[in-house]
């Protein structure tokens, strides 16, 4: 069962391959209380990088060796078997769990790569600001008097570096001018359709201001933190124009901020983020995940999935924006992100994949079984089954009578909205993991059933095996 984040209790070393590029090694294919450990996280604006993100070390136990390097597999299930990570711990614990460090590489091997992100991240940005000199600023109309304040407080920002830079040491200018060399070479050749990222850019000033400003990341001087994470997505649109910008971003966006803190880190964390995710934000990917949630639904409750899938509520649509933000205005905020880094450390996906592998050695030991018995064939788990998935049935199977005397969209749309901030994520969870559970269960009972029907005595191979695996 999912336990409370302040438990840990695992031990390990780092498995992966170093790929010193890290997340921008592959650029030319590349589509790629609320606390972040930082006490000046209400008072100033994100910095352009974080200069202790590289060094700094996760202390759970058994998860970082010696010399820095994460076993990312005990990591992610620290993750998911203790409900998430403290927040203290949370910005350093993103920036392997998202893929902007190599889990393999040595807090040396990070300080340099982070130096390389930083720089490659300013030359991208500078490109576009060079083509669009009039997108460099968000233009205000006036009636919004806190974002003339952001602008402000940005603008600071901005000062507070350049006046940094010039106190470099001659060694370090020169470091930095090798690096910016390199990372002009890699983007010279990336061209613009400049009439599609104005478009973007468009979209991009119109949700920004949208976000969530009650945030503590967001006030007082934080409020430049919005122009921040305005960059963010328009250097992403600029360098992303298969996946470009679309409306929502800005919220999956602004939570790697608000944790990570860092304007470079969390451009690399959301691109390498987005790189496996992006396809939720077009059509299909919306058709592709409201069509599991369907499949999933009829399997846990047949009744309610005739009920919602209808003409009028066809492919259950009104769950696209759980599934797409990860639950992000269904719970409070800090448990928000709490679920945000369980749903992402795909332990459950993996542990599908582990029972397919369980009912494949029992497949294989019962025809190579002497007994004279017909050998069934085994359902198979459908891997695709992701755990959000059952989050959101758990939901839907939660307020299942409500559900049942809504008819039409409009009743759906209230019902929803009626959710915001309200549910409790650790009963949730453990829901959800039952429904998980008992998923793997009954797509195998037939065939262990008729197997096992002359042997009461003893515990069931399989679901002994898929016990474990939650324990």
């Amino acid at each position: 069962m999912i336990a409370s984040c302040d438990e840990s209790h695992v031990e390990g070393k780092g498995t992966n391959h170093l790929d010193i590029n890290g997340p921008f090694g592959k650029f030319k294919g590349m589509k790629c209380s609320v606390s972040t450990g930082n006490n000046n996280i209400c008072r100033s604006v994100a910095p352009v990088t974080s200069p202790v993100s590289a060094c700094a070390r996760i202390s759970l136990p058994g998860v970082m060796d010696a010399e820095g390097r994460v076993d990312e597999s005990r990591l992610r299930m620290h993750i998911f078997k203790n409900g998430g990570v403290s927040p203290d711990e949370r910005g350093q614990v993103w920036r392997f769990l998202f893929g902007m460090y190599p889990c393999s590489s040595t807090a040396l091997e990070r300080h340099l790569l982070l130096e390389q992100m930083s720089v490659r991240y300013q030359v991208m940005k500078r490109k576009w600001q060079h083509l669009l000199p009039g997108a460099v600023r968000l233009r205000l109309n006036g009636t919004d008097a806190e974002l003339l304040t952001a602008v402000k407080f940005f603008d600071q920002r901005q000062d507070r570096e350049q006046n940094q830079q010039q106190y470099q040491s001659e060694e370090a200018q020169e470091k930095l001018s090798f690096l910016q060399l390199q990372a002009q070479v890699l983007f010279e050749r990336v061209t613009f359709d400049l009439e599609e990222l104005q478009e973007a850019i468009r979209i991009i000033d119109k949700d920004v201001p949208r976000t969530d400003r009650d945030l503590p990341y967001y006030r007082n001087e934080g409020l430049g933190n919005l122009l921040v994470l305005r960059d963010i997505l328009i250097t992403y649109a600029a360098f992303h124009p298969e996946v470009s910008y679309a409306q929502g971003m800005n919220d999956l966006c602004s939570r790697f901020l608000e944790v990570l803190d860092s304007e470079v880190d969390t451009y690399w964390s959301f691109s390498c983020y987005m790189e496996k995710f992006s396809k939720d934000f077009r059509a299909d990917g919306l058709y592709r995940k409201m069509e599991l949630e369907a499949a999933l639904l009829k399997e846990l409750d047949p009744q309610l999935h005739s009920h919602l899938v209808t003409d009028n509520m066809e492919r259950l649509t009104f769950c696209h924006r759980w599934l797409l933000l990860g639950f992000q205005r269904e719970f409070e905020h800090s448990d928000a992100l709490r679920l945000f880094e369980i749903l992402s450390c795909d332990h459950l996906e993996l542990i599908s994949q582990q029972v397919d592998r369980v009912r494949y050695q029992e497949r294989l030991a019962r025809k190579h079984s002497l007994e004279e018995e017909p050998v069934t064939e085994l359902h198979a788990v459908n891997t695709d089954f992701t755990f959000e998935l059952f989050m959101c049935a758990t939901i839907l199977l939660e307020n299942r009578d409500t559900l049942l005397s809504c008819k039409n969209e409009v009743q759906l749309i209230q019902f929803t909205s009626s959710l915001q901030g309200k549910l409790d994520l650790n009963s949730t969870l453990t829901k959800a993991e039952e429904h998980f559970y008992n998923y793997c269960k009954r797509s195998s009972w037939d065939y262990l059933n008729g197997l096992y029907r002359t042997r009461k005595s003893k515990e069931d191979h399989f679901l002994y095996q898929l016990r474990n695996l939650f324990s």
